[in-house]
């Protein structure tokens, strides 16, 4: 196998960080989004998209989206298992991680995509170049903070967000969570059972590739 990195990206963080907790060593590339690396020949004669991650896998096949490399790995090495053991761990597994995406994911980049001028004309990841919405800035911002009141409502009852074990969907929310620092946005300090998870979560080895 294969694995198309981006050591700033939160999307490739979380791959990296399902790769390390399932124990496995996967030859890498670094691809440069600041060196617009993903932009290049090179890199879209492997992923026409241009975006990260991507995994080749031993037959060739190439997966662009976290939730198709999640599965395929999952599948190719379920132990230890992040995506659920029982259908309804499955099911919340990816409602979780689709709540994560949805509603945390996206609002972070809508925000930072829209008001960096790093991504003027770059507004929405892929091949094409799509304008700056400055409007779009506020609304990520404030659905970002209800994605926080979202993740403390849920953790205040509940150790990790999906099951009772760590999961796919904890790696997506963490990620997120961690990635908000781009719009200058931090767990708040009264979301004390969000402060705990992203602790623990934040100890785990994976965390630290």
């Amino acid at each position: 196998m294969i694995f198309y990195d981006c050591s700033t990206a939160p999307n490739p963080r979380r791959a990296r960080m399902f790769i390390a907790e399932k124990g496995l060593e996967i030859e890498s590339h670094d691809i440069s989004i600041a060196k617009g690396e993903q932009l290049g020949s090179a890199f879209k004669a492997i992923n026409p998209n241009a975006t990260v991650p991507v995994l080749i896998t031993d037959d060739g096949t190439m997966l662009t989206e976290n939730l198709g490399i999640a599965a395929y790995l999952e599948a190719a090495h379920p132990n230890p298992p992040l995506m659920g053991d029982t259908a309804e761990e499955k099911g919340m597994v990816l409602m979780w991680n689709a709540i994560a995406e949805q509603q945390g994911g996206m609002p972070i980049a809508e925000a930072l995509r829209n008001s960096n001028p790093f991504f003027e004309d770059r507004a929405i990841p892929g091949p094409v170049d799509y304008a700056q919405v400055p409007e779009l800035v506020t609304r990520g911002l404030d659905r970002t903070a209800r994605f926080f009141d979202l993740l403390e409502q849920r953790l205040q009852t509940s150790r990790y967000l999906a099951t009772a074990e760590f999961t796919l969907a904890d790696i997506s929310a963490f990620v997120f969570v961690e990635f908000a620092r781009v719009i200058k946005t931090r767990i708040p300090e009264g979301n004390t059972a969000t402060l705990a998870w992203h602790a623990g979560i934040k100890s785990r080895p994976s965390a630290q590739v």
